[in-house]
Order: structure tokens, then sequence, then C-alpha cells
């Protein structure tokens, strides 16, 4: 994601594209969706945020890491991640980044367009202006959500005066973005030149997470496992096993895992899946836990999915919003497959843990697990309803905004953006009742399930939550 987000990123910079020999990247490129113009020049490779009448500099800033490849691929360090262009002929190139999932489009251009060429207004109607516009060119679900943005802007803008605070212009910005019940839209205020949220979207009736509630969690689990967990990645991964056999995957997070860049994240994940699978004893079947899992790195995900199939499937198509004034059209679908990996695998029976509390990574890597066979039986709630990567926009010196702007189809062309993915069997998730009497009936559903006839788990499957979604416009 390193188009896409600020984790690690540097200070936003001006690249002048004064030209590397060899170097068939040199110059300007404007990405398809995504609303970036990225600049090379030399070892650099810095971004712009654009709209129809807006240019900023972004934060994304890449250093070239070695030389370029035989077909002119230049990977570039991007904070703790790393990303790689590769030239498609004069005027085309694709975007990869190791911790994400799919390619990005880029196409040249001439120049660096205009409106990048001599400062932004930040005026606070030009900053108001700066972030409708952005959202309007590039944010997916306004139909899906029933809100009309047009309707808010007239409505907000009035707030808006040439004496407006930035303090003012936060609480206005912050009270357009709470009806979309998104957890993928944010607002920050920049501090020393780094993004502090000051607000999170959420969808409506979420759990919320806290110490206390992990804390009670984690102890209703350790009542069913048959010894204490095996602790990987900073606490982040857990690995026991249930009776019968059954073995236990938490994974409260995709990312973090480690020091370093993404191949020490997959290390760590691998010596986690190494564990589980070196227990003593024939693993009969798999719980995997996501419902303390506020998401990451979708890539992670999709490492663990590999290691549960011995044949490559799809595990979704991604497509974002491609013109700033239709907000029907979107990219070309890219397939996302899941390959199996070296090694041995588990194709035995897997259930899901899911909640209100599994967002984004967590939710694509249980889309991701819905292609598998045999079925992967998903217990508990539906899970957020944020797929997107996201986009980190500058405002202004003073302030960012997150916003999403692609979809996670399925194999119909529906996406589960909003509601989020449905259990196929229902039950309580860490409520006051069930937490005050260490009680997990997920859990012990999942227990059940495995240890019965496949052929009733199958029929279970198929009557409950496994429908695909509607197909969004």
């Amino acid at each position: 994601m390193a188009l896409t987000t600020a984790a690690g990123l540097a200070a936003p910079g001006v690249a002048m594209a004064q030209g590397r020999p060899g170097n068939a990247l040199e110059g300007f490129w404007r990405t398809d969706g995504y609303g970036l113009v990225v600049a090379v020049s030399g070892s650099r490779l810095t971004t712009y945020d654009v709209t129809a009448h807006s240019c900023v500099p972004g934060w994304t800033t890449g250093t070239q890491a070695g030389p370029a490849g035989p077909d002119g691929t230049v990977r570039y360090t991007v904070g703790t991640d790393a990303m790689s262009l590769t030239p498609k002929g004069r005027n085309r190139a694709v975007d990869h980044e190791d911790s994400g999932v799919g390619t990005k489009t880029l196409r040249r251009l001439d120049a660096l367009p205009p409106l990048c060429t001599r400062p932004a207004p930040n005026d606070p109607l030009a900053v108001f202006d700066r972030f409708w516009e952005t959202f309007e060119e590039n944010y997916p679900f306004f139909a899906a959500k029933g809100i009309d943005w047009h309707a808010v802007r007239d409505e907000q803008r009035r707030r808006i005066t040439p004496a407006t605070t930035v303090d003012q212009l936060q609480d206005v910005l912050v009270d357009m973005l709470r009806p979309l019940g998104d957890a993928h839209t944010a607002l920050a205020r920049v501090v020393d030149g780094r993004p502090k949220p000051v607000f999170d979207g959420q969808r409506p009736g979420t759990t919320e997470h806290t110490p206390e509630l992990t804390e009670r969690a984690r102890q209703a689990v350790a009542a069913q496992l048959t010894g204490p967990e095996q602790l990987f990645a900073g606490d982040r991964i857990g690995v026991g096993r249930l009776p019968d056999g059954i073995g236990y995957l938490r994974v409260s997070s995709f990312g973090r895992y480690a020091d370093g860049g993404f191949q020490e994240q997959v290390a760590e994940l691998d010596r986690a899946l190494d564990a589980l699978s070196a227990a003593p004893g024939r693993l009969s079947g798999l719980v995997i836990d996501v419902r303390l899992n506020g998401g990451g790195s979708d890539a992670l995900g999709l490492h663990i999915a590999a290691r549960l199939t011995d044949r490559p499937y799809l595990a979704y198509r991604k497509v974002a919003r491609d013109d700033p004034a239709d907000p029907t059209a979107f990219t070309r679908p890219d397939p996302v497959v899941v390959r199996p990996s070296a090694g041995r695998h588990f194709t035995g029976p897997v259930a899901v843990l899911t909640s209100s509390i599994s967002t984004s990574a967590a939710e694509t890597f249980t889309q991701a697990l819905m292609g598998r066979s045999p079925h992967v039986l998903r217990i508990g709630e539906n899970t957020q309803g944020v797929f997107s990567d996201v986009l980190l926009k500058t405002l202004s010196p003073d302030l960012m905004v997150v916003l999403p702007n692609e979809k996670y189809l399925t194999r119909t062309g529906g996406t589960f953006d909003g509601p989020g993915i449905p259990p196929d069997i229902r039950t309580p998730v860490f409520t006051p009742d069930e937490l005050a009497a260490l009680r997990d009936s997920a859990l012990s559903t999942a227990r059940r399930a495995l240890t019965e006839d496949p052929e009733d788990t199958a029929n279970t499957a198929n009557t409950a939550g496994d429908q695909e979604p509607q197909r969004q416009q």
C-alpha cells in the first residue's frame, strides 16, 4: 500500500524530473484511480494528491533500492515497506507493493500538471472544497449508503467563513464523515509532521474494542484450550490446541509482527504456522480466530490461506474508482489468487471466528477463505464491512483525511462493504453475559462443528449465510 497509506512515510517533497540515465521510469505519471501523480527523479519517488481543482504534495516518498532489474523494474523503499515499479513500454507502468495485493496502473504524463507547479491555497473554504472533492472523486459508497454528497456540501459549506479556525473546520469535517459509518474514514491533525487521528469512523453497533474486553476474551478462550497458547509476533498471534486434536490459531493483527520490512513479517508469521503444524498429534481440524483483529496487510492474510489449500483459487477481484465524474466507473478487475505455498498444507476442516471488530485485512482474509474447498465455516457475527486499501490525503498543512476507493468483488461482482461478511452460524460474541461467565459460544460451536459429520457441516453452511451479496451499482 505504499502509494495509498502513510505508515512510516517521510515528509512530502517535490521531485524534479531531471533524469537518470537508463531509468525508463524518469518523469511524471498518473495512476488509474487513486487521485495520485507520481514523480520519479533519479533515485527519488514522490507523489502529489490531485483532484479536478487541487494539487498538493502527497506523503509517499520512496528511495530506490538497488539497480533496475533486467525488465526495468525499480524497487523503492518506503518507510518500512517497499514497492516495485515496472515499465510496460514507454508510457505505462505497473506498481506492486510488498504488503499489498494486486497492482496499480500508471500512465505517463508529458509534464507535471499546472496545478502542481504552484502553491495550493489553504484558506478554510479551499480546504473544505479539497476535502469534499477528494470524496466526490474517490469514495465508492455514497449510493449504497443513501447519502447525497452534494446536499451535504451545500449544507455544511455555509458554516465556513474566512475566519473559521482549524478546530472549527475540523468539527465541520467530522460532522460530514460521521454519517458514513465507515471504519475506513478518518480525520487527522498534522502534529510535528505526523498525522494524529482526531476521528475514526465506525459502523453503528460495533462492539468497542477495549483492553478489558481483550483480557476477558482471552480468558474465555483459555478455558477451552488444552494448554497455554504459544505466543508469536509480540502476542499478536497465538497458537494452541483444543480437545479432539483441533488446532487453534488466534490472529489479532495482520501486521507489526517484527522489526524490519515485509519479509520479516512473513518470517514471523511462518514461525507461528510451523508451530501449529508441528504440535504433537494429528491435526483433525483448525479454528482461526480473527474476532479481535483490526486489520493490516492483506498479503499476510493470503499467506495463511496459502497454507490451507493444495490448489490455486480466486480470493477476490479488486477494482478502484477510475473516473472523478462517474461514480459507477471502475478500473478493470484485478484478480487476486490464493496459490498454495511450498511445503505441507492443511486441507482438513477449518472454521473462522468473526465479529464486528474484525476489520479490513481480517475481512479480506475471511473473504479469501470463502473460495477454499472444503468450505471454511464462518461462526460468530458479521464482520465490520470495510475492505479497501485506504488513501491518506493531504488537505492542508494542518489536516489529513483517510478514505477508501476500492471494492473487493465476489465471484458474481457483489461486495460485502457496509454490512460485512455474514457468518454461516450466528452466535453471541463477547457479550457482557458471555464474558462475565467466561463463556465463548462461538468457539464452543466451532469445536462441535469440526467434530461432526462433514456432510452435516456442509449442509449447515449451505443453508446459512453463504449467499452472495447483491451486486452494487
